[in-house]
């Protein structure tokens, strides 16, 4: 019996990968497993649910698609989509339909397993858990869905049938989450598998997610149904704060303890942990986190200006703060800072060799999640570092904001979540009767806030969530949910740069690289010595030819980086349409009782 478990598991693996690409409409039924020789113990169950993880849990090291991004060498979405180039023929997604039909298999199959209740349903719940997380996903990317409770065989007509509203099917999210948490056991061991305290993370963040969706976007026609989400927010929250498991790690080594949740071999033993993935060398199982200093894409200049001063006082309100180098704008700030973007003097191989931030993407290069230790990077899909899926400090932010935007937060929230996550990394405390008193004029520019009062210490949540959840997924849906549009149409910049000329950054006192005119001009380096010209990593803003590169210098020969493709073709934001996403036509072929999201026909 156990050899045919592990022959089922290897099957419920090997056609994971291999139906990605088939459409859900012309999937045959599932006809792999036998279910007269399977689904009769908690044993099956648990060997079904592996094959669910692989599917369903899911994990961030970037906010591509997002303002923290100055410039991204690939082809994301949102770069897409406010371009002008994303429509019904050409938007990828939908077509993943096969994963919650594999959940849903299991869910009708499970009445004839025998056994510890308990232990069938906490099964139950973990499918249950995926299938919630599934259709948040598909809420947040089309609002309307159609809802399936059970797995559908070619020829069955509910196929077919139109998108559910999105009230319904996010009451039914929810209740699936509910029943997650009352049945999936708290015991989670290493904290590597779904536990009680997963579901009710995945709670907290959903339900902070449709009860803020529902508050900033009337065309939904729910806004007098938010508050509700964001009391359930609250109390999934407190569950997991007053379960005294989790606290947030903090060994009074500041910014290294923040490093120590991205960059670490293991996140065993790490209480901020709720769940988090493994990759061991010994296992030969890894990851390519290396790839998020200076590939593809650079971490723009809004982002680094939403982080304090030391001292607590915003960077924006420095006296020649937009004229400060790479060196000079990293010193003296919240040491979140130097942990997410590479700071002056970073040695990836922890030798008296700098990092060079490559000028073309921005300058501002990302390095949290960089695995800091060389033996960690082995090479591609072989970096051994932790990796959290949830996080205690993430719940700490649902519930503050959850309690903020529902109108009854006190300076007691704050302290128990906020001032946790600045006393962690020495920073000073947020009063919460300042911050309503100055609000910062930056920030108040960026969002437009709807009822609720505590109008300056809600944006100051915005702000700590953008600097405590940088780079690991949650900025791009932040702005959704909160309909900043405005931000996805701006245009980022990165790093900037005086003149044309050598550059030290570094933070050593010589000049590292050069930005320059063109290869046909490099006067502004006459004088140096030729030794150290030729040591000097050179970027131009045109080729030798004449020909923009990508690119430029905000004043002609000084300013802010910024970038040929958005001067050349402006980012437009059309709000409410771009916070959904059309369905591919494919589908509205094979099912013609589906309608596209309302600004999309």
């Amino acid at each position: 019996m156990q050899q045919m478990k592990r022959y089922i598991y290897l099957a419920l693996l090997s056609g994971s990968m291999l139906a990605c690409n088939k459409d859900f409409l012309q999937r045959d039924p599932i006809t792999e497993i036998g279910t007269g020789a399977f689904f009769n113990t908690p044993q099956d169950l648990e060997t079904y649910t592996n094959s669910l993880y692989k599917d369903q849990l899911t994990y961030s090291t970037d906010d591509i698609n997002s303002d923290n991004i100055s410039s991204y060498s690939g082809d994301g979405e949102m770069d897409l989509l406010v371009r002008g180039t994303i429509n019904s023929n050409t938007v990828k997604g939908w077509d993943d339909f096969n994963k919650l039909r594999r959940i849903n298999f299991m869910l009708e199959n499970v009445g004839k397993t025998q056994g510890d209740a308990a232990a069938i349903k906490h099964y139950i719940g973990i499918a249950r858990f995926f299938r919630a997380w599934f259709y948040y996903k598909k809420i947040a990317r089309y609002s309307d869905v159609p809802w399936y409770s059970r797995s559908l065989n070619s020829d069955d007509q509910e196929l077919y049938k139109a998108a559910d509203p999105r009230k319904a099917v996010a009451d039914s999210v929810l209740n699936d989450l509910i029943y997650a948490v009352e049945n999936i056991k708290p015991d989670e061991g290493n904290r590597t598998r779904v536990s009680k305290w997963s579901a009710l993370a995945l709670m907290s963040r959903y339900c902070l997610f449709e009860g803020t969706f529902r508050k900033y976007h009337p065309e939904v026609e729910l806004t007098g149904d938010y508050k509700r989400f964001l009391d359930k927010a609250v109390w999934a929250s407190e569950q997991v704060m007053n379960s005294g498991r989790f606290s947030i790690y903090n060994t009074g080594k500041g910014g290294e303890d923040y490093r120590a949740l991205f960059a670490s071999s293991t996140l065993n033993g790490n209480k901020e942990m709720i769940q988090w993935l493994d990759f061991q060398q010994s296992l030969g199982i890894g990851n390519n986190t290396h790839s998020v200093l200076g590939w593809t894409w650079s971490l723009s200049r809004s982002l680094a200006e939403s982080y304090l001063m030391k001292d607590g006082t915003p960077f924006t309100a420095q006296p020649g703060y937009d004229k400060l180098t790479f060196v000079q704008m990293m010193k003296d700030r919240d040491p979140r800072l130097a942990e997410t973007i590479a700071p002056p003097g970073f040695s990836p191989d922890m030798n008296d060799k700098f990092y060079l931030a490559k000028p073309n993407l921005g300058g501002l290069d990302q390095v949290k999640f960089y695995p800091r230790m060389p033996a960690q990077r082995k090479g591609w899909d072989a970096n051994y570092t932790g990796l959290p899926v949830f996080r205690y400090a993430e719940v700490l932010l649902n519930y503050v904001e959850a309690k903020a935007e529902g109108g009854a937060v006190s300076q007691d929230d704050v302290n128990k979540t906020i001032n946790l996550l600045r006393q962690r990394v020495m920073m000073p405390m947020l009063d919460m009767g300042q911050a309503n008193a100055a609000k910062d004029p930056v920030l108040a520019l960026d969002y437009k806030l709807g009822e609720g009062g505590n109008d300056g210490l809600r944006l100051e949540i915005r702000r700590e969530r953008r600097v405590e959840l940088a780079c690991e997924g949650f900025r791009f849906e932040d702005l959704n949910r909160w309909a900043a549009g405005n931000l996805f149409e701006k245009a980022q910049q990165g790093m900037y740069v005086p003149a044309l000329g050598a550059l030290d950054i570094s933070g050593d006192g010589k000049a590292d690289i050069a930005i320059l005119a063109s290869p046909n001009d490099e006067s502004p380096l006459n004088g140096m010595p030729e030794s150290e010209r030729n040591a000097l990593s050179k970027f131009y803003l045109k080729d030798k030819d004449g020909k923009n590169n990508n690119f430029y210098l905000t004043n002609g020969n000084s300013g802010f980086i910024a970038f040929a493709r958005d001067r050349d073709q402006p980012r437009t934001f059309i709000a409410p349409k771009y916070y959904y996403r059309p369905i591919p036509m494919e589908q509205l072929v094979l099912n013609k009782n589906l309608q596209q999201p309302k600004d999309w026909r």
